[in-house]
């Protein structure tokens, strides 16, 4: 076990091994100075909970506190090694300024409560909206972060208890087109590749996916692949000059908002020049002439000119693609947040396809998540799906969910699909949405348009509940707070971005009165009064392993089948991969492997929709096109963004991650390693555009666009021309400066048709050298007034 430096040496030495061979163990550490290995009385196991790679880890507790971690060597999925969020994010438990009470809004402040005072405000309200307006009034916003046991239950209460059609999650910010994607292909969610398969590939394609800095021990595995013999050929689509990028064999930098041309292009080239395997295509899929037709329209010249690249680099990405002979690919971010998002990501399932790379070694697709438990807020229900990957649109689905929970039919939603987040900002502006708990997620910084945002979330009219382990800046505008246990000290599974499941074990108490957030709802479902059919208090299940236990229930002979599994089972094996049902209860490694997928018309969990509106296809069209459930080939035809650069706004601005921070920092800037690291925002700008609008390293630029400005430290390169960068955890604390840097003020109120993702990556913006500003920082006074611009 070696202590490492995370900040310096953020991907480890390398150790470095051939395709096909075990990937060998490191083991990464870190302890709190002073602390010895002998000095730690006990060793709990967990996972990474602050990134969606899913690392197996322990937490080392000594005197009944968190004093480090250490990767642990079995695990399937890290063999021993941990990124720097894993290393030093744990501190944060230890963070002063942890809420430890509950807080309730008297006389416009926020003041201490007793948990009875707090619950019963909530329970007030939830009940006199239910008698005024109905369950339409009351909406939940939940995380990525939580346990599959929390979501599992959260979903019961608002589908099964309340019968409100109004939850979702932080998901459909960052993995709700990677959900949507293989539903439209595949018939139903759920990753066809492993981990494992970057071991065996010979080409590993990363589309908009900037793997160093997002899942780093997973791009440690590709370096230690590229340091062995007979190194896999990598492709990259990223304007930014990422780690990943410099490490390519081929780097494809395209303008924002035109990966789905340069996919139509791509696929153009592999049918043009027969890369295709027909005999694989013609048994598993449906599709193929009318992909054919579109893609014909996309020969290299056309799509260079959309994307700003050359034709020759989209015929060198092609031949790469064509002849591999175990193609891996993943997507990201990049994809994901654009305006065809679902439409792009879903042409790079029809590459798999069409190459037949699809469930064996080295070979197949991962539609990545950038949380470490989105995979969970899908699979149980939290979002916009229903509960173990079920379909709104199926009867059969609604009345076994229904069966499973004890309660009528009629009192789960199903008239129409889950709204969206979005949709339910806007319910909420105009007043039909009286209710929000939000739950570990601060909408207040990582939502587009935060002028909008706050002023919805500020509303007098709106109670606005916010669970939570900080007081965040949404947590600043609510109604009531109640302190949330975080990680370490709960128990609980939760499942990472290739299916794997792991157990994270207690390991220390919550600070003052903060409680798991599996306990805080079934306290408010038992103050509700929820019954089943019978009588019986619902949820029927009272803590974590009855809460797993009744998951398993609800999963079992569905895709995401968890049967086989049990805490006893996830305190041996170090990560356990699903479907893992009763008949196979060491998992499943790849999906697909024999050519049968999720799509069957009774079995599917979407019957999909129009890729370019987004419009749902009904399920008798469905059973028409797909009868035997095989793989689906969908084409799109690529449109422009919405908000195009021009004369005002001559670029166009991205928005991401950096590989110290996650999310808005509310854990990693009080991990003192990481914000030393990246302590402030700053604005990727090209040596050119640099050098044109006379910017240099280290100046102060204000960046804006048609919504508002921040202002930014100018990092000089690492950047196609014409594009800007912004990271979006900077919000308005932990900070003695009052200018805007909150990247959420420039991006649009905009979606994909099909995911629902906003758009992160597509905004018009200006940019200029400048001063600090100094101005207020944004005001959390509540007011009555919503901001009147109409969704797009």
């Amino acid at each position: 076990m070696a202590q490492r430096d995370g900040i310096t040496q953020p991907w480890g030495t390398r150790t470095p091994y051939g395709p096909g061979e075990p990937w060998p163990v490191r083991v990464d550490s870190h302890l709190a100075e002073g602390v010895r290995p002998e000095d730690v009385d006990r060793w709990v196991r967990s996972a990474a909970v602050l990134h969606s790679n899913g690392d197996g880890l322990d937490i080392a507790v000594a005197d009944g506190r968190i004093v480090g971690v250490r990767g642990r060597a079995d695990d399937r999925v890290n063999h021993g090694r941990l990124d720097p969020k894993d290393l030093f994010g744990w501190q944060a438990n230890a963070s002063p300024d942890r809420l430890t009470t509950p807080l309730v809004r008297r006389d416009g402040e926020l003041v201490e409560a007793s948990w009875d005072e707090a619950m019963a405000l909530v329970v007030e309200r939830s009940k006199a909206l239910l008698d005024e307006q109905g369950p339409s009034a009351l909406g939940f916003y939940t995380s990525g972060q939580l346990f599959a046991e929390e979501y599992y239950t959260l979903a019961a209460i608002a589908r099964g208890g309340l019968g409100t059609n109004h939850l979702d999650g932080n998901t459909r910010l960052c993995t709700a087109t990677a959900a949507a994607a293989l539903k439209e292909t595949f018939g139903c969610d759920g990753q066809p590749a492993s981990y494992t398969d970057v071991d065996h590939a010979d080409v590993i394609a990363l589309f908009g996916h900037n793997a160093a800095e997002t899942q780093s021990v997973l791009w440690t595995r590709v370096l230690d692949r590229l340091a062995g013999p007979n190194p896999p050929s990598l492709l990259c689509v990223d304007p930014r000059e990422t780690p990943v990028a410099r490490a390519a064999t081929l780097h494809l930098a395209p303008l924002p908002g035109t990966n789905l041309a340069l996919m139509n292009g791509l696929l153009h080239e592999l049918i043009a020049h027969d890369r295709v395997d027909h005999d694989y295509v013609e048994r598993h899929t449906v599709g193929y002439a009318d992909l054919e037709k579109m893609v014909a329209d996309y020969p290299p010249e056309r799509v260079a000119a959309i994307c700003g690249l050359s034709a020759a680099e989209i015929r060198e990405a092609a031949e790469l693609l064509g002849s591999a002979e175990r193609l891996l690919c993943t997507v990201l971010q990049g994809f994901y947040q654009s305006h065809q998002a679902a439409a792009a990501s879903v042409q790079v399932n029809n590459l798999v396809l069409l190459r037949g790379m699809l469930g064996k070694p080295g070979a197949g697709v991962l539609q990545m998540n950038g949380q470490p438990t989105a995979e969970n807020t899908r699979e149980c229900g939290a979002d916009g799906d229903l509960t173990g990957l079920r379909n709104w649109a199926n009867d059969a689905h609604v009345a076994e969910l229904a069966k499973l929970w004890n309660v009528e039919q009629s009192q789960i939603p199903h008239y129409g699909p889950p709204t969206h987040l979005m949709q339910m900002l806007r319910y909420a502006e105009n007043g039909t949405l009286r209710f929000l708990w939000v739950s570990a997620t601060n909408p207040a910084v990582s939502l587009p348009e935060l002028r909008r945002v706050r002023s919805i979330l500020a509303q007098e009219r709106l109670f606005l509940v916010v669970q939570d382990a900080f007081r965040t800046e949404t947590a600043e505008l609510a109604d009531v707070v109640l302190p949330a246990a975080i990680w370490g000290e709960k128990t609980g599974t939760f499942t990472n971005a290739d299916r794997t499941v792991h157990l994270s074990e207690k390991a220390v108490e919550p600070p003052g009165q903060a409680r798991p957030d599996l306990d805080i709802l079934l306290d408010y479902a038992r103050r509700m009064n929820f019954r089943g059919r019978d009588g019986e208090p619902f949820p029927q299940w009272h803590d974590a392993e009855s809460a797993f236990e009744a998951w398993k229930r609800a999963s079992a002979g569905r895709p995401c089948d968890y049967s086989g599994l049990s805490y006893a089972k996830l305190r041996e094996t170090s990560g356990v991969q699903w479907p893992c049902p009763e008949d196979r209860p060491d998992g499943t490694e790849r999906l697909y492997t024999d050519g049968k997928f999720f799509a069957q018309p009774d079995y599917c969990e979407s019957y999909g929709r129009d890729l370019v509106t987004g419009a749902p296809m009904e399920p008798d069209e469905y059973r028409a096109m797909n009868p035997d459930g095989k793989a689906m080939l969908k084409a799109a035809e690529y449109v422009e963004p919405h908000e195009p650069p021009g004369e005002d706004h001559p670029f166009a601005l991205i928005t991401g991650r950096t590989i110290h921070h996650f999310h808005t920092r509310t854990k990693t800037a009080r991990a003192p390693q990481l914000q030393a690291a990246a302590p402030e925002s700053w604005v990727e700008v090209s040596d050119t555009d640099a050098k044109r609008l006379d910017l240099h390293e280290g100046d102060w630029a204000e960046i804006s666009t048609p919504r508002g400005r921040v202002h930014a430290r100018v990092r000089v390169g690492g950047i196609r021309e014409g594009v800007l960068f912004l990271p979006f955890h900077y919000g308005y604390f932990d900070t003695d400066r009052d200018d805007d840097r909150a990247a959420n003020e420039l991006t649009p109120t905009d979606w994909d048709p099909v995911s629902k993702q906003p758009l992160f990556k597509t905004a018009a913006a200006a940019i200029r050298r400048a001063e600090p500003a100094h101005r207020e920082v944004p005001s959390a006074d509540r007011t009555d007034n919503g901001v009147e611009e109409e969704l797009r």
